[in-house]
């Protein structure tokens, strides 16, 4: 809402500033008849052919959308100039003091009072009408120009203000989208933990059961850890280094479902293998590569709140192994595939920040994969990533897409 108001409010200065050159230019021809008078002079003999009006504390002088008929010179007390900005909330623009004038706009555009003036304290203004004011700047254009000085260097206060607001608006709504993303990521982790506590504090469990709980959770609390370190990199410049070590892939892939299933099952999603894991081992970042896997499995399950399928395929080359993550859902319009992988874009779901893929993106670039998402005719997503087979082999550099590395299937 607030930069819709910052537009409303650059229109609002443009065709000001317009009708202002054309009011000017239309009456500079006065000017030349008569002998000129100072800008201060001026104001002066105004104020003497002025009413002088009394205004208690919390008085309105006048409203926004009212007709402009007068302009105002604050003789004493305090004038608050304020506008609706949303139906319930109501901006002050500026506060005045003896001296200072106020509603010269509205008199020189001759349009409805785009604010609302009210007393701040017992205040004396004078009164001045319209047709005096444009007398006065027939006879000293001055004072026009005056007073646009006056407007000019009110703006440029508030555009300060406004963008300093805006910038604090825009800081706070990124630390509430953070916040979000941690606890979407860190729902399914305290999820598993709670399950496994549960088994410990069984009195009936086994020891054996006890045992891979207490390891669930130690794993978990890494996960966990280690999100808070991806977000942490995500806001930093450089990227941090990997952590490879030779791990059994087809172990890996069976932790990872494992973990993942009681979650799914709860939405009434399954997770089904199309194929089993290779059972080859492959230089992986242990803290760091698990949260590809379950953001992409939260992800689908997030777009099928009716339930379905996601399925894991996995493909062996020479120098790669290729893993693909398909569900029953909806699909990904083109539109969406162009910016999936765009910090902050969001996509099928109310919640997060859109940085999910985006971290995902950087993991297995990181790890020298590459990655992509399809949408499939008829429905259903795919995301597909690559995972070298040793530390010196390179992902493929056939890219399948923009630079973003997506592509769509008609």
């Amino acid at each position: 809402m607030l930069k819709a108001d910052g537009e409303v409010f650059a229109c609002r200065r443009l065709c000001l500033a317009e009708a202002l050159v054309n009011r000017y230019s239309a009456r500079m021809t006065l000017s030349t008849r008569r002998s000129p008078v100072s800008s201060s002079h001026g104001l002066e003999l105004l104020k003497r052919k002025a009413r002088k009006l009394s205004f208690r504390k919390g008085r309105v002088i006048f409203r926004e959308g009212e007709s402009s008929d007068a302009l105002y010179v604050i003789e004493k007390g305090m004038v608050e100039i304020s506008a609706l900005i949303e139906p319930r909330e109501r901006r002050v623009f500026a506060i005045f003091g003896v001296g200072d004038y106020f509603g010269e706009i509205a008199v020189i555009d001759s349009k409805p009072r785009s604010a609302t003036a009210i007393a701040k304290v017992d205040t004396v203004v004078s009164c001045i009408s319209r047709d005096e004011v444009w007398r006065m700047f027939a006879r000293s254009p001055g004072l026009l120009v005056t007073m646009m000085h006056g407007f000019s260097r009110r703006l440029r206060e508030f555009d300060q203000r406004y963008l300093q607001e805006l910038l604090q608006h825009e800081r706070l709504a990124l630390v509430g989208r953070f916040a979000q993303s941690i606890m979407h990521d860190f729902h399914s982790p305290l999820t598993n933990i709670g399950f496994a506590a549960d088994l410990v504090c069984d009195g009936d469990a086994t020891q054996k059961e006890k045992t891979v709980a207490n390891a669930i959770i130690r794993r978990q609390v890494d996960r966990m850890a280690g999100m808070i370190g991806e977000v942490l990199e995500f806001t930093r410049s450089s990227r941090s280094r990997v952590v490879l070590t030779m791990t059994s892939f087809d172990q890996f892939i069976e932790e990872m479902v494992a973990e993942l299933r009681p979650e799914a099952a709860r939405k009434s999603v399954a997770i089904e293998l199309k194929t089993s894991p290779p059972r080859i081992t492959i230089p992986l970042d242990r803290h760091r590569l698990p949260h590809v896997f379950s953001n992409l499995v939260r992800n689908a399950i997030d777009v099928m709140p009716r339930g379905g399928r996601i399925m894991l395929n996995f493909i062996l080359g020479e120098r790669e192994v290729i893993i693909s993550v398909e569900d029953t859902g909806p699909g990904i319009s083109p539109d969406a595939l162009v910016h999936l992988f765009d910090p902050f874009f969001t996509h099928g779901k109310s919640h997060g920040t859109g940085l999910g893929l985006s971290i995902c993106k950087r993991i297995v670039e990181d790890h020298k994969g590459w990655i992509s998402a399809t949408s499939k005719r008829g429905g259903g997503a795919v995301l597909t990533f690559s995972l070298p087979r040793s530390v010196e082999s390179r992902a493929s550099k056939r890219r399948r897409g923009s630079k973003n590395g997506v592509r769509s299937i008609p």
